[in-house]
């Protein structure tokens, strides 16, 4: 009995001496990672309560958007236009999540396979060069491009490939384009980053078993490079999901993205719920399809990890 009472006594004592005698700057050490996400986290607070404003004046009616509740802006956006507007914008930002992805495995293989600095440095200026540009000014640069009397058309009519300039402007495909070129970094950088932190080791290995280089790509690369792969192209798609200035200056009202509607409503109309409730919904559609997509590769990976 009184070795457990010595025993029991020297505990609370022993933990006494080991706070007295830690560092003074113990308690700032393990307090500098929060201090260090303190500016992020900051950030994240204020979308998130932008966010619940937003929710909020979705249930208010015009004038009283903060003292009414009413059900009514949800209802009205049974609408048919509006309806359609959301799959449009939907459709086309899948489209060019697809195309996006696409062109970017070939530019981030050669980004993460590529010896020399100078060359890995100038592709990735390259690719970073949309997101240093105004979104205007590509819109603007597109107009010129794919114009009755743009460059493309006169490349089409100066190869004979054509007899009358192709209309571009104010149509779906010329929206899905410029789309794609100013999300295209967003699909590249994630996929280059897995990309490069997967071994050659592996790659040598499947062409010493006699791989092709096609067969390393779909049956090497892209599996462990999957993680980024899936990132990039969530990234695309929610960033065109909620794009304005390329849907307004190249399709202008025949190519009604949700974002546009939701422009309409706030400045001409002056609809503040409205325009709240329709950004709420798209929201809610993306983030369900971005859930979707997510579940669907980990239960993908999941079936293959046992057949592996």
């Amino acid at each position: 009995m009184t070795t457990m009472r010595t025993r029991f006594s020297r505990r609370p004592s022993g933990t006494f001496d080991e706070l007295a005698s830690a560092p003074p700057g113990a308690a700032l050490a393990k307090a500098r990672p929060w201090l260090l996400l303190a500016p992020i986290l900051l950030f994240l607070l204020i979308l998130a309560a932008a966010a619940l404003v937003v929710l909020r004046m979705s249930f208010g009616t015009p004038g009283a958007e903060w003292r009414g509740f009413t059900l009514h802006n949800y209802v009205e956006l049974g609408d048919g236009y509006f309806l359609k507007s959301l799959w449009l914008t939907l459709r086309l930002a899948f489209q060019s999540m697809i195309c996006a992805v696409l062109l970017a495995i070939p530019v981030a293989l050669a980004m993460a396979r590529t010896e020399s600095r100078v060359a890995r440095r100038l592709l990735l200026a390259g690719v970073l060069l949309p997101l240093l540009v105004n979104l205007l000014l590509q819109g603007y640069g597109w107009l010129i491009i794919l114009g009755p009397a743009g460059l493309l058309n006169h490349g089409l009519l100066a190869s004979g490939l054509v007899e009358r300039p192709v209309m571009w402007l104010y149509r779906e495909h010329g929206v899905l384009l410029g789309l794609i070129q100013t999300a295209f970094p967003l699909a590249v950088l994630p996929l280059s980053s897995a990309m490069r932190a997967v071994s050659r080791s592996y790659e040598e290995a499947a062409a010493t078993l006699g791989a092709s280089r096609w067969q390393i790509l779909r049956d090497v690369m892209l599996p462990l490079a999957m993680p980024g792969l899936v990132s990039g192209a969530l990234l695309v798609f929610a960033y065109n999901a909620s794009a304005f200035a390329v849907p307004l200056l190249l399709g202008g009202r025949r190519v009604p993205m949700l974002a546009v509607l939701v422009h309409d409503q706030v400045a001409p109309l002056l609809n503040w719920p409205a325009a709240s409730a329709s950004g709420i919904v798209l929201m809610a559609a993306t983030l369900a399809v971005m859930a979707i997509s997510q579940r669907l590769v980990r239960r993908t990976r999941r079936i293959e990890e046992p057949s592996a």
